[in-house]
Formats: structure tokens, C-alpha cells, sequence
């Protein structure tokens, strides 16, 4: 099986989304990336469009939307929920992103330092839960095993939590 047929099996249908929803901006030319989780899966292993345009697409692209705080929510056929971010700091990540590989499907990721920035940022975030942070932790020390050059963007915090990569 491939990584592609077992997200989609492990998604009932997500990678169908996630094509979708990749095309619909793609053929829109619209700049973005992927960030959080995604984006830390594959590092481990100035005008940006707006939002009411790229929600524009991916409605004509059958998803439906939900607005939150500091997001957009899409939903297509599958259990998958993408989410699309309205967060200012995230802002410049889609001008630094590359071409990657995730789950056998194309797309954008952020890029290794942008996608290490982004977890320090949510772990730093105080109001998260509990649970969230310790994900973002983890997703840290991931990102830190797998490039040891990120260590050193560290903050002093984050270096007494995580083991030094080699030691």
C-alpha cells in the first residue's frame, strides 16, 4: 500500500480533498503552503491573495467553510478538515514555501525554519491546552533530530526541554 492509498483508506477519502483542494488554489494561482503538523511531517522524515478570494475557490471547488478566531475550516466529502489560516504571523510562511511530497499528494510546505517558527509559536502560546503544547513540543524535537542546525534557533527555553541532537 501506498503512503497515498493509506491516507486515503486511513481518511475515508481525504486524499480526494486534499488534491481538490491543492488544484483549486494551484489552478487560482494562489500563493500558499502548509503548515503545523504537515509541514513537520515531511521535515522530520509580498502580495498574498486574500482570504475571501481563496475561500471564494475552494467553495466553487464543493467545500463548504466555517469561519473561527483565528481560522477557516474546509470540508469536502471526507473526514478530513482543512483548515486555513488567518493568523498574521503565518503571513509570509506561502513565500518561502516548497514543492513537497506529503502522503503521495503534491503540495507546498512551508519551509524548515518557517515550519520550526510556527511550532515554537504555538508552544509558546500559553492559552493552548495542555495537550496541544506538548504535540508542539514533540513536533519540535522531531524537526530538531532530524536537522541538528535547528538547534540553534532555539530558544532557552526550548534547549532545556529538549535533548541536544548527538549527546
Amino acid at each position: 500500500m501506498t503512503e497515498k492509498q493509506f491516507y486515503q483508506w486511513q481518511t475515508e477519502g481525504g486524499t480526494d480533498d486534499v488534491m481538490r483542494f491543492v488544484n483549486a488554489l494551484e489552478a487560482a494561482d494562489i500563493l500558499w503552503c502548509t503548515i503545523g503538523g504537515i509541514a513537520v511531517n515531511h521535515w522530520a522524515s509580498e502580495q498574498m491573495v486574500t482570504l475571501e478570494r481563496a475561500e471564494a475557490v475552494l467553495i466553487e471547488s464543493g467545500f463548504t467553510s466555517e469561519h473561527h478566531e483565528w481560522s477557516i475550516n474546509f470540508k469536502g466529502r471526507s473526514k478530513v478538515s482543512i483548515q486555513l489560516t488567518t493568523e498574521e504571523g503565518y503571513r509570509d510562511f506561502a513565500e518561502r514555501g516548497v514543492a513537497a511530497d506529503v502522503h503521495g499528494i503534491l503540495m507546498r510546505v512551508a519551509s524548515l525554519e518557517d515550519t520550526l517558527t510556527g511550532k515554537i509559536r504555538a508552544w509558546s502560546d500559553s492559552k493552548r491546552r495542555q495537550s496541544k503544547r506538548l504535540k508542539d513540543l514533540a513536533d519540535i524535537a522531531r524537526l530538531v533530530e532530524a536537522h541538528p542546525k535547528l538547534w540553534e534557533l532555539l530558544t532557552a527555553d526550548l534547549k532545556g526541554e529538549i535533548e541536544r541532537p548527538g549527546q
